[in-house]
């Protein structure tokens, strides 16, 4: 973890506003030493300081984050979410290094006005109270294309982006993804592991592909210049979207099936397919998702056993990092929604133990120092670095944001 960039004076979500008038005060979990700091890598000197120099020099960017901070008791989490004002964590994001994160927010989850999540009225309401809270202070910036991405690198701040796990809110209304577009979303999935409009979800017994509105919605998004990621959708539904877009897709956080057999993961065919047409696959990093044989207890070490058979199988130019953390209980979290993240559909009955939290990919905080201290400390080339913290990404978006 990098020191406290000098951009950042401090502001903390809202801080515009009257906390316990305008808004309802929760007490929020710690973004920085919430768990103990990893102590898996032995880096020597000369490692660390080359870990520290690539954070901070080069462009470091999360294919998929949630960077709100979430209650301290998750008890309180629904109520927390009903009120509608998810807070940015830009303490936990001022020590993280990265120039910029695909922030999905929590759409799945966004139950202001119904259990179920994922209401087009609620979405644009998390959004447009997100944003204007980033319009409020100097450090996170908005970013919708690559030059502000590329601002926020030169001038020391973070680009955060916008985007949505799923577009099961736009329902059978494709004119809903101009308006998405408009209010700065920038990468957007086919469906969340239910199926929906456009297409089949992983969690389903059958997959039916992309539905024909789906395609629709997938040429809408071509040509309004909005990146896809089809991490949680079924596997004919991927194949059909990586064929039928016109651009590169993304796989934003995920791993290899053949390395941990469960729907949450991917088919080599299918990131292999991915790849060809010139997409990007983000190593996932979620509580019990990325774990492997070597590894069954979820850590770095177990993602990065998916980031060896990703490189091996697709090359080092078609992998990157979507790490999927947020600041706060994560493993709470999967708990208190089982049924709207459908993880027990996901994770199958492959028998795996459970952790209380990803040990070296906890939150975005910490990630990315010990992604790059990984590779340092595996001999990887300062070149390969680049390529798979954030080169490889800013190429599939150089052809896909129009």
């Amino acid at each position: 973890m990098l020191e406290q960039a000098k951009r950042y004076t401090g502001y903390t979500a809202y801080d515009y506003l009257e906390a316990g008038k305008d808004f309802k005060k929760f007490r929020y979990a710690e973004q920085i030493g919430r768990v103990p700091a990893y102590t898996g890598l032995d880096l020597s000197d000369s490692q660390r300081e080359r870990t520290q120099r690539l954070l901070r020099d080069e462009i470091v960017i999360s294919l998929h984050d949630h960077v709100q901070v979430f209650p301290e008791d998750m008890g309180q989490l629904r109520e927390h979410i009903r009120a509608g004002r998810e807070p940015t964590g830009y303490l936990g994001l001022s020590r993280s290094g990265m120039t910029a994160v695909f922030d999905n927010g929590m759409d799945g989850t966004c139950c202001i006005s119904s259990d179920a999540g994922w209401k087009y009225t609620d979405v644009l309401f998390d959004l447009g109270v997100r944003m204007a809270d980033i319009a409020h202070q100097d450090y996170v910036i908005k970013a919708e294309s690559l030059k502000d991405i590329y601002h926020a690198h030169e001038t020391g701040r973070l680009a955060h982006v916008f985007a949505l796990e799923a577009a099961t809110m736009i329902e059978n209304e494709v004119d809903r993804l101009d308006v998405l577009y408009g209010f700065g979303v920038r990468q957007i999935g086919i469906a969340y592991s239910e199926a929906n409009m456009l297409g089949g979800g992983l969690k389903e017994r059958g997959d039916g592909g992309l539905t024909y509105f789906g395609e629709r919605a997938v040429e809408r998004m071509n040509k309004l210049g909005l990146a896809i990621d089809i991490s949680h959708s079924g596997d004919r539904t991927a194949m059909d979207v990586i064929q039928k877009s016109t651009k590169p897709v993304f796989i934003t956080h995920c791993g290899s099936r053949e390395v941990w057999p469960t729907n949450r993961m991917k088919p080599d065919a299918v990131i292999a397919a991915c790849a060809e047409r010139g997409g990007v696959l983000g190593l996932e990093a979620a509580p019990h998702t990325t774990l492997s044989p070597a590894h069954p207890r979820h850590s770095l070490e177990s993602v990065m056993d998916h980031f060896v058979h990703a490189v091996d199988l697709i090359g080092i130019d078609h992998v990157a990092f979507g790490p999927d953390t947020l600041f706060g209980d994560h493993v709470g979290l999967h708990d208190a929604f089982a049924a709207n993240l459908s993880t027990k559909e996901a994770h199958g009955r492959v028998e795996y133990p459970k952790v209380e939290y990803v040990d070296g990919l906890e939150n975005p905080a910490e990630c990315f120092y010990n992604i790059i201290g990984w590779l340092v400390a595996h001999d990887y080339s300062d070149d390969e670095i680049r390529k798979v913290i954030g080169g490889n990404t800013i190429r599939v978006l150089e052809e896909v944001w129009v």
